[in-house]
């Protein structure tokens, strides 16, 4: 069995003191292939220092929302040095990149402005994005109406949200599943699972963050993804080693690997 964690973040400082080791250990407990992904200009810059080094990583590069600048002429600038990084070939998608207004409600113009920039951006590369998105549901949505994707991409540790995931399928999204599935919490897990065909599903950690149960409240990595997949299994009632093969096939389909 083989299986992909679609997006992690190995260049967190919550690895700095295992990294290579680690690294070495999730590619013998059944993770082939992984995408570590940038969320501002120094980790997209990390994350390729770091895919560079093994053949079965791979990274996206973007500016999140949680990490635009304060000004336009800023967010311009840092989009520019993302292009350069973005046209290494382990790069395979632009992200993440989106808006969220959980964090940050004073700046949704700016976040705004970055999105859209990074759209262009990704269409002017050829590849898709990966869309960080939290309570901001439908500026995202009429964003990625008005400037449409070429290459689409992925929903990235996707809201629980039903209107979300039904708008983000009719655009041609990918959904990509996380921890926050396995959570006794989670009430609306299985239905929203349950929506998503089986040739649009992901599956992620986002670690070191969002550790999955059995693991929550301890760092997270890639080897626990299989939690995330053991979950939809369960509820689609479908083998492991099914799950394991079809988000493997849509994730290296949608990062063209």
């Amino acid at each position: 069995m083989e299986l992909f964690d679609s997006h992690c973040h190995l260049d967190d400082e919550k690895f700095n003191e295992d990294r290579q080791s680690l690294i070495k250990n999730i590619f013998e407990t059944g993770v082939t292939k992984l995408i570590t992904a940038g969320y501002s200009l120094e980790s997209s810059k990390k994350a390729l220092e770091i895919a560079k080094i093994y053949p079965q990583i791979y990274t996206i590069s973007g500016i999140s929302p949680n990490d635009i600048q304060d000004n336009v002429e800023k967010i311009d600038e840092e989009i520019e040095k993302i292009k350069i990084i973005a046209q290494h070939e382990k790069v395979r998608a632009i992200g993440e990149i989106g808006l969220d207004y959980h964090w940050n409600q004073e700046n949704k113009e700016l976040q705004q402005y970055a999105f859209i920039q990074q759209i262009k951006l990704a269409n002017e590369l050829n590849l898709p994005i990966v869309i960080h998105t939290r309570e901001a549901v439908n500026d995202t949505i009429k964003i990625l109406k008005q400037y449409a994707v070429l290459k689409k991409g992925v929903f990235h540790c996707c809201p629980l949200n039903r209107e979300l995931v039904k708008e983000a399928l009719n655009l041609g999204y990918y959904i990509s599943f996380a921890g926050p599935i396995t959570f006794k919490n989670s009430k609306n897990a299985d239905e929203i699972i349950n929506l998503v065909p089986e040739d649009r599903m992901l599956i992620e950690t986002d670690s070191p963050y969002l550790s999955p149960e059995p693991m929550r409240g301890k760092r997270n990595d890639p080897r626990n993804v299989k939690y995330t997949a053991e979950k939809i299994a369960s509820v689609k009632q479908m083998e492991l080693e099914k799950i394991a093969s079809i988000t493997y096939e849509n994730a290296c389909r949608v990062f063209g690997i």
